[in-house]
C-alpha cells in the first residue's frame, strides 16, 4: 500500500512514516519545513520527502492520504484531496487502526516530560526482554529511531493532548486506547486551541475514560489539575508517584533513594539529572512495574539509558564552552531545564530562547516567562518581528541580564563576545532556532 503522509517532517507523523515503512507499505509525504532530527529520521530510512504542498506530490494518487495536524483547509494538497474524493485519515486513528489493536499500549501524557518518560519507559521495557513497539516524539539515543512495530505484545506511545486533524477536534491521545496510562503533570498549553485549563483537563479526562478497570493509571499525586482529572471519575486502579503513599524519590549523588509506599527500597543511579527527571523516571518505572518488570531489572535499564536527542543533548565543546541543545519551550520546562543544568556541574549557565511555539509567540506564557529564566546566568532571547508580546517591556529588570536579539546572527555575535571558558550555554527551542549551535560552535572557533 502506498501512504503519502501531509507533515511528514512532525515528530509524531514521522514516526507514522517509520512505523509504515517499516510494515512494508510504500510511504512518501509532503511538509513545508524540515529540520533534524526527523528529517534525517527520514532520509536514513529512504522515506522521500517533498518540499510545500503541491497536489503533484499526490500523483499518481497513493492509497492513502494520512493528514498531519499542521494541515488545514486551504492547503492545496488538502484541497486536492477532498476535490478528488481520495480516502484520507488522521495519523493518530490511522496508527490505532494498524499498529496499536490488539497490543497493550502504554501511553505517556502529561504537559512536561512525555518523550523523555516514553523513551525511558520504552528502554525499561526492552531491557527487561519485552521487545515493546513505541512512538516517541523525538530519537531515543538507546534506539536510534523514533519508532519502531516491535515483536512484542506491548506498544509505548507518547500520548499528545494537541488536536488530532482539522477534521478532527479531539486531542490525539483519545485515539489510543491504553491500557497502561500515565499522567505526567498538567498545565496550560496549546493556548491556540484552548481556551483555559479546563478545557484541557476535560480532554484528559476523556482519555481517563479509555482506561479499563483491569488497566492502570499511573498519577502524579503532587499535581492539583491531576487531582481535579481524577475527581471527574475514574475506574481504573491508580499508582500515584511523588507523594509518600506511592513511588518517591530523594536526591541523592549520583541519583536518588527510591521508596514505595513508605517503604526505601535503597539507593538508585540515574544518567539524568534535575528533579523533573526524577519524576519521569518514577512515571517510567511504576509504569514498566505494571507489566511485572521487577526493581533490578528497573535499576540496570535506567543506567543503561541514554536519553533522548534535543533533550540537555551536548552538541559540542570549543574554547572551553560547552553548548547544550533542548526542546523546552514551556516556561515550566524551561526553569526545570535549566536547574537540570546547575545540577550538572558549575559554570556560569547563558539561557538562549527562541520563543516559537503557538503559545509563546501570542505571548500566552509572557508573563511567567521572567521566573522560568531567573536561574540562568545571562538570557538571550530571539524578539523576531512576528512576536506578539514586547520581549523589552515584560523581561527588561526581570531577568537576570538581557540580550535581545531581532536575528541569530546577532544572537551568535553578542554570545561570541560574552562566553568565557566554563560556561555552558542552554539553547531552548521548539525548533531548529536557524542552526544557532552550529552557528555559535564555528563562531568560537573562529580566532
Amino acid at each position: 500500500m502506498h501512504l503519502h503522509i501531509l507533515g511528514i517532517c512532525g515528530t509524531f507523523m514521522a514516526g507514522i512514516a517509520a512505523l509504515a515503512r517499516e510494515a512494508g507499505h510504500t510511504v512518501t509525504g509532503s511538509d513545508a519545513n524540515a529540520w533534524p532530527p526527523m528529517s534525517t529520521q527520514l532520509q536514513a530510512l529512504g522515506i522521500t520527502v517533498r518540499s510545500g504542498y503541491d497536489p503533484a506530490h499526490l500523483d499518481p494518487a497513493p492509497d492513502v492520504v494520512v493528514v498531519g495536524n499542521v494541515v488545514s483547509r486551504g492547503n492545496p494538497a488538502m484541497e486536492w484531496v477532498l476535490d478528488q474524493g481520495l480516502p484520507y485519515v488522521s495519523g493518530p486513528q490511522w496508527l490505532a487502526d494498524n499498529v496499536l489493536q490488539g497490543r497493550h499500549v502504554l501511553a505517556v501524557a502529561g504537559t512536561h516530560g512525555k518523550t523523555t518518560t516514553s523513551a525511558l519507559l520504552a528502554w525499561l521495557l526492552e531491557s527487561a526482554g519485552l521487545q515493546p513497539g513505541f512512538l516517541v516524539g523525538g530519537v531515543p539515543l538507546n534506539f536510534g529511531v523514533s519508532a519502531r512495530l516491535g515483536s512484542g505484545d506491548c506498544f509505548v506511545i507518547e500520548a499528545d493532548e494537541y488536536d488530532t486533524a482539522f477534521f478532527d477536534k479531539r486531542s490525539k491521545f483519545i485515539h489510543y486506547r491504553p491500557r497502561t496510562c500515565v499522567l505526567n503533570n498538567l498545565e496550560f498549553d496549546h493556548a491556540d486551541i484552548f481556551p483555559d485549563l479546563a478545557a484541557i483537563e476535560r480532554q484528559f479526562h476523556h482519555l481517563v475514560r479509555t482506561v479499563p478497570g483491569q488497566g492502570a493509571l499511573i498519577v502524579n499525586g503532587a499535581d492539583p489539575a491531576l487531582a481535579r482529572v481524577l475527581a471527574q471519575g475514574c475506574w481504573t486502579p491508580v499508582t500515584r508517584f511523588n507523594v509518600p503513599d506511592g513511588w518517591q524519590a530523594e536526591a541523592a549523588p549520583g541519583g536518588f533513594s527510591l521508596a514505595i509506599d513508605g517503604v526505601a527500597q535503597g539507593p538508585v543511579s540515574s544518567p539524568l539529572p534535575g528533579p523533573h527527571n526524577r519524576a519521569n523516571t518514577l512515571a517510567a518505572f511504576a509504569a514498566a512495574r505494571a507489566l511485572g518488570v521487577e526493581l533490578p531489572a528497573l535499576r540496570q535499564g535506567l543506567a543503561t539509558f541514554r536519553n533522548v536527542r534535543r533533550r540537555l543533548e551536548l552538541r559540542g565543546e570549543v574554547a572551553g564552552v560547552q553548548v547544550y541543545d533542548d526542546f523546552a519551550h514551556h516556561p515550566t520546562a524551561i526553569e526545570v531545564t535549566i536547574a537540570a543544568l546547575r545540577e550538572q556541574g558549575s559554570g556560569r549557565v547563558l539561557a538562549v530562547l527562541e520563543p516559537r511555539s503557538n503559545s509563546m509567540r501570542i505571548g500566552s506564557h509572557a508573563r511567567q516567562l521572567a521566573a522560568a529564566l531567573r536561574e540562568a546566568d545571562h538570557c538571550y532571547v530571539l524578539a523576531r518581528p512576528d512576536l506578539q508580546w514586547d520581549a523589552q517591556a515584560t523581561l527588561v529588570g526581570l531577568v537576570p541580564p538581557l540580550t535581545l536579539g531581532a536575528s541569530v546572527p546577532e544572537l551568535v555575535s553578542a554570545l561570541q563576545a560574552d562566553t568565557r571558558p566554563g560556561d555552558r550555554v542552554l539553547v531552548m527551542s521548539n525548533g531548529d532556532f536557524d542552526s544557532i549551535h552550529d552557528k555559535l560552535l564555528a563562531s568560537l572557533a573562529t580566532p
